[in-house]
């Protein structure tokens, strides 16, 4: 008589995801990845129901869900077996290291890192767009309402931003929601970081309007002139630190005094290390600010999702704009985000990443510590360290024999003098990220 394998599943009670789904969604994954290969006879279900301390109705209905799926199949009078449909498959790690056309691995600001064992919510969330029926014509154009209803309440549960569904849009990432802000605005210039968010700065000049760069991480007391201000008020980009309470309240009176909005971009302040994130600056002033979100640094970049609060005063304008142009997300990408919201798949993405983000930022520390003074970051996926400019394009030539591309802080600034390099280790394995820190100390010493 065959005999069956043992599952090496732990199930998470309390997560909010039923245990069933658990089980289930641990059995497909050694399934597709072949380390349960065709034709294995796998544990009864009371057999695995005792060796995960669980009741038997927990692996009957994962066992029905797999054989519904095609993963298993029940054999009358012999037992449960890996389906001949479900081939073994090499499985690859989710988001894959992004690099340049020359091979580099690009160590940068924006790449997340995405704990791949949650790979079968992923996946959970794509069949529910598969079942689903789309819009038979174009979509509503401030998004899809269910998602604007989750997406108001994850925002007032991890931001402190307190609105209703029909004050959110949903938008194609912070660059689509920060053009369509400008499209609204007078003219005017537009205050922005410097160093900054380079894509920010490059849709301001699409707009056809003047730059008015202020120095990062200094209060903003004047906005005569002015439009509007660019700001990453929770961990300012690429410099890091968070912008305290005092130069928040300046800020909003320099706008309110110009008749200037605040455009916040909330890029990754989900990603604290130390304590909870810090409040959106929209929450204290829902008048003045316009709220930008993605899920870029949480998801995935190439989703090209996003949402904006924007004030009162330019919602209106913005959402006659987009019943115009159709500029919003695609249906199936909103769809398969609102799974992921109410399946907590975000929730489990960000505290997994932010625990692993805590860890590599302490590597970065560690291997510099004694030869330049990095700022030490608080939150996200990279670390700033300033250095003079020779020093930097020399650590960066070393980078790059090693395989990566270390990019410079001096192609954030506008104005600014400030140099240095910055190290992403989103986009990374552990094993790069010390290869890479290898190379830089090396340059260093």
């Amino acid at each position: 008589m065959a005999r069956s394998s043992p599952i090496p599943i732990t199930l998470t009670r309390g997560s909010g995801t039923p245990l069933a789904r658990q089980l289930a969604a641990g059995v497909r994954d050694q399934v597709v990845a072949g380390r349960l290969p065709v034709g294995e006879r796998l544990p009864s279900t009371r057999a695995l129901a005792a060796d995960l301390g669980v009741s038997r109705g927990v692996t009957e209905q994962a066992y029905d869900q797999l054989a519904a799926e095609g993963w298993l199949e029940s054999r009358h009078g012999s037992g449960t077996y890996v389906a001949a449909g479900a081939a073994p498959r090499r499985r690859r790690r989710p988001g894959p290291p992004r690099r340049d056309s020359s091979g580099l691995l690009r160590l940068d600001t924006g790449t997340p890192w995405i704990d791949p064992r949650h790979r079968a919510a992923w996946r959970r969330a794509w069949r529910d767009v598969s079942v689903a029926t789309p819009p038979p014509a174009y979509d509503d154009p401030a998004g899809l309402p269910e998602l604007r209803v989750e997406l108001a309440g994850h925002l007032a549960r991890t931001r402190g931003l307190t609105c209703e569904a029909d004050e959110l849009l949903v938008t194609t990432g912070t660059t689509g929601g920060l053009t369509q802000v400008l499209a609204a605005l007078p003219p005017g210039r537009v205050a922005h970081e410097d160093p900054g968010y380079r894509a920010a700065a490059e849709v301001i000049r699409a707009d056809g309007r003047e730059i008015q760069d202020v120095p990062a991480a200094r209060p903003v007391t004047d906005l005569t002139g002015c439009a509007a201000a660019y700001v990453t008020p929770a961990h300012q980009h690429p410099l890091g630190p968070v912008m305290s309470g005092a130069d928040r309240l300046a800020l909003l009176a320099a706008a309110r005094d110009a008749g200037a909005v605040v455009i916040e971009d909330d890029y990754d302040s989900e990603f604290r290390y130390d304590v909870a994130p810090v409040p959106a600056l929209a929450a204290l002033d829902r008048d003045t600010v316009a709220y930008l979100g993605t899920t870029s640094k949480t998801v995935a970049p190439s989703m090209r999702l996003g949402w904006l609060v924007a004030p009162p005063a330019l919602h209106g304008a913005i959402l006659r704009r987009r019943e115009l142009t159709h500029d919003t997300g695609a249906w199936p990408v909103q769809r398969a985000f609102l799974s992921l919201l109410r399946d907590g798949y975000v929730d489990q993405v960000v505290r997994s990443a932010r625990r692993t983000y805590a860890a590599r930022s302490e590597r970065v520390i560690a291997a510099l510590e004694g030869r330049v003074q990095p700022i030490r970051p608080v939150a996200g996926m990279y670390a700033t360290v300033p250095m003079p400019h020779p020093t930097a394009l020399r650590v960066a030539a070393s980078a790059r024999k090693a395989g990566f591309e270390v990019p410079l802080l001096r192609d954030y600034c506008l104005t600014s003098d400030l140099t240095g390099i910055i190290i992403g280790f989103g986009g990374c394995t552990d094993d790069e990220l010390d290869r890479a820190l290898a190379a830089v100390v090396q340059a260093l010493d």
